[in-house]
């Protein structure tokens, strides 16, 4: 049995405490985007705002991004805090919840904390880490009340297109289960975004922020969208939490949504220039084998030879060189790279990777 009061997550304590290197693709965000790059006046912000259940004018503009009614949207702090809220309204403990494997751990340690049992799928990195429905529904039992995916994958990057999550959702419903989508990667399509997967049904629930693909992690903008009345749940078990927003970060989320193009544009141009980095650097490598993401921030090569720890280890004590070893993952054959960071910098991290592969021969 979990001891509850001991669960915490090694994820957030390597990512808060240990990922940090001069040469860094652990990150899996993009540069941290400044305030003053956002058309902000002071005259437009307050410390204190009638933020209550969800600021208004934020939960009209994501609703209107996401084509949903405002009566749709919860808004929270980061994606992680929609995740646990999503959760909290759905799960009791003792339900069982189908998780992807590979998986972001995060997501497994909350279902923990909450008393949900733990289920896995694997998303097999020989298929290109493709799920398939029918391996879904062969892991579902009576109990199952939840199925959890990540789309774009954390931490492959793979896209699941939309008859996969109709298929998912159709093996969701003949159980009576809800399907928890994260597209916080999937923002990182831009303007070839496909529609949100809260429009394939009622059993779906997506959640999301403009941390990674748009450089705003400290607005701390996450929200969940589901059902009017499991949205309205949702705030009420944040009364138990985090009671509201911060009304000045709510304020600079509407107005950084109002220019997001604008920022996404600079996002879209940095990510430009690192992907052939990557590509040339997972072409010139045959120690290593990696499904090559199509968009997105993160890959998540396969080492084929040693140990993810030798070579995490070896990347920190010589390269001053970071990464992020799959066992954080479920995966502990793979490490997540991310592509995010300034180019003259991920250039150089690649270049000490390789040497690095190079001296564990």
């Amino acid at each position: 049995m979990i001891c509850r009061t001991q669960i915490a997550s090694p994820y957030m304590q390597f990512a808060k405490l240990r990922s940090a290197a001069t040469y860094n693709l652990a990150t899996s965000g993009v540069l941290p985007y400044s305030i003053f790059d956002l058309p902000v006046r002071m005259d437009e912000l307050e410390i204190n705002g009638p933020t209550l259940y969800g600021y208004a004018p934020l939960k009209e503009s994501l609703a209107t991004r996401n084509d949903v009614s405002p009566e749709q949207v919860v808004c929270a702090t980061g994606t992680s805090m929609a995740n646990h809220l999503a959760f909290a309204a759905t799960l009791e403990p003792g339900d069982e919840v189908l998780v992807e494997r590979p998986t972001y751990e995060l997501l497994v340690t909350t279902l923990q904390y909450l008393g949900a049992n733990i289920r896995f799928f694997d998303r097999q990195a020989e298929d290109d880490f493709r799920v398939d429905p029918e391996r879904v529904a062969r892991e579902m039992t009576p109990k199952t009340r939840m199925i959890v995916l990540t789309n774009l994958h954390n931490p492959s990057g793979a896209l699941i297109d939309e008859p996969t999550l109709i298929a998912v959702g159709e093996v969701a419903r003949e159980h009576k289960a809800y399907v928890l989508v994260d597209e916080v990667y999937l923002e990182a399509m831009y303007e070839r975004r496909p529609r949100s997967a809260v429009h394939l049904g009622e059993q779906f629930l997506v959640t999301s922020s403009l941390t990674k693909a748009f450089g705003l992690s400290g607005l701390r903008c996450g929200w969940v969208l589901a059902a009017p009345a499991l949205a309205h749940r949702m705030y009420r078990i944040n009364d138990l939490y985090g009671v509201y927003g911060a009304s000045i970060a709510d304020m600079l989320s509407v107005i950084a949504l109002e220019v997001l193009d604008r920022v996404a544009d600079r996002a879209k141009n940095l990510l430009a220039t690192n992907r052939p980095v990557l590509d040339e650097f997972l072409r010139s490598r045959d120690d290593i084998a990696c499904v090559r993401p199509q968009f997105g921030t993160v890959a998540f090569p396969k080492l084929l030879h040693r140990s993810v720890q030798d070579l995490d280890h070896l990347l920190r004590e010589k390269y001053d060189t970071g990464i992020v070893p799959g066992h954080y993952f479920y995966a502990p054959q793979h490490f997540r790279i991310g592509i995010g960071g300034e180019p003259e910098m991920t250039r150089a991290a690649f270049e000490r990777l390789g040497d690095a592969l190079d001296e564990l021969h």
